[in-house]
């Protein structure tokens, strides 16, 4: 018996990209078209919000135009509509869920609100089939670290997060005070492998309260006071030498952390998703750690790791198929939960 085809227009707006995908049975990306807004706010150091979203409004429609005509579809073609509709920036979310909503009224379709971190784990099936749930995610973004136990499509747990700054986040001010600028991550990344990873010995936090926690603010500030010291004495700094301390000392809190709940939860696949998932040196170690363990390991494509709307559209077809649907009274919640 054939499979029905259900296809779905989905909207990211979350942050800093404006996206739209249309997505086919889940893991068939038809279009995924991606307006970064990176040049805009590099000169800030970070995501200005009220420029975020005034840019998401002027390039909402084009966007949206480019991934219909990219896929060969037509608004007739769509059984639903997608959006992200939290987490993230309010004024960004307003403007991806107000266009989802006029267009879902507009055609007479189903609207389907989605979980932004529930989008970033189920990137992880456009290129992994045979990945189903339960299995364990570490989820690592600009604005999130999670450990997160993938219960069942669209049922979840969270095992630990972080306390204070995200990882991303913690990348992205390391990076301004080394003067690497922004996005800090994939500049860490690259002079990384310029460096010593045991030049400098930063701190790991291993909380005894919190096993599967995190935190990252000490070693982000310890890179900071070495920095200073280091300036105050007229010591050369190698800047290469401090990113590859900072991520080896970053990336080894996530993969200790995660291999622990993989054990004491008794998992025996562990998935990689959030845009740090790009970072080299966490996927290799990562997936080094799942290999000596005998764990199956599955991460994005780069890609897919970055917020995209093909992973909200996946994301969507897997709530579709269980009847998830929602009115248009559906509004953008900056701090939503993951649905348990």
């Amino acid at each position: 018996m054939q499979e029905e085809t259900i296809r779905i227009l989905a909207i990211e707006t979350s942050c800093d990209e404006t996206s739209a995908a249309v997505v086919e049975n889940g893991t068939r990306i038809l279009s995924n078209v991606i307006s970064s807004q990176i040049d805009l706010h590099k000169k800030f150091g970070g995501v200005v919000p009220e420029l975020a979203s005034r840019k998401h409004m002027e390039k909402m429609d084009p966007v949206i135009q480019e991934a219909l005509e990219q896929a060969g579809t037509t608004f007739r073609d769509l059984d639903a509509v997608a959006v992200t509709y939290g987490p993230g920036l309010v004024g960004a979310l307003l403007v991806g869920v107000s266009e989802a909503k006029a267009m879902a009224y507009a055609m007479g379709k189903p609207l389907i609100g989605i979980h932004h971190i529930e989008g970033h784990i189920s990137a992880n099936y456009i290129e992994h089939p045979d990945l189903k749930p339960p299995f364990l995610c570490l989820v690592v973004s600009g604005g999130h670290t999670h450990l997160v136990h993938v219960k069942d499509y669209g049922h979840y747990g969270v095992i630990g997060k972080t306390r204070d700054d995200a990882i991303g986040e913690a990348f992205d001010k390391v990076a301004r005070a080394i003067g690497l600028g922004y996005p800090g991550g994939p500049a860490i990344d690259r002079i990384a492998r310029e460096g010593n990873p045991d030049a400098i010995r930063f701190p790991r936090a291993f909380m005894e309260d919190g096993p599967y926690d995190f935190s990252f603010s000490g070693v982000k500030s310890a890179v900071l006071n070495y920095l200073n010291q280091a300036k105050m004495r007229g010591e050369t700094v190698v800047v290469a030498d401090v990113a590859a301390s900072f991520q080896k000392a970053a990336v080894e809190v996530l993969v200790k952390k995660t291999m622990k709940a993989a054990k004491n939860h008794g998992f025996d696949t562990i998935a990689l998703a959030g845009g740090v998932a790009a970072n080299s040196w966490l996927r290799e170690s990562l997936g080094a750690a799942c290999k000596e363990a005998g764990i199956g390991f599955h991460h994005p494509s780069m890609l897919f790791c970055t917020d995209n709307a093909a992973m909200i559209g996946t994301a969507a077809y897997h709530a579709y198929r269980q009847g998830v649907r929602h009115g248009l009274d559906l509004n953008a919640v900056p701090d939503l939960k993951l649905p348990e």
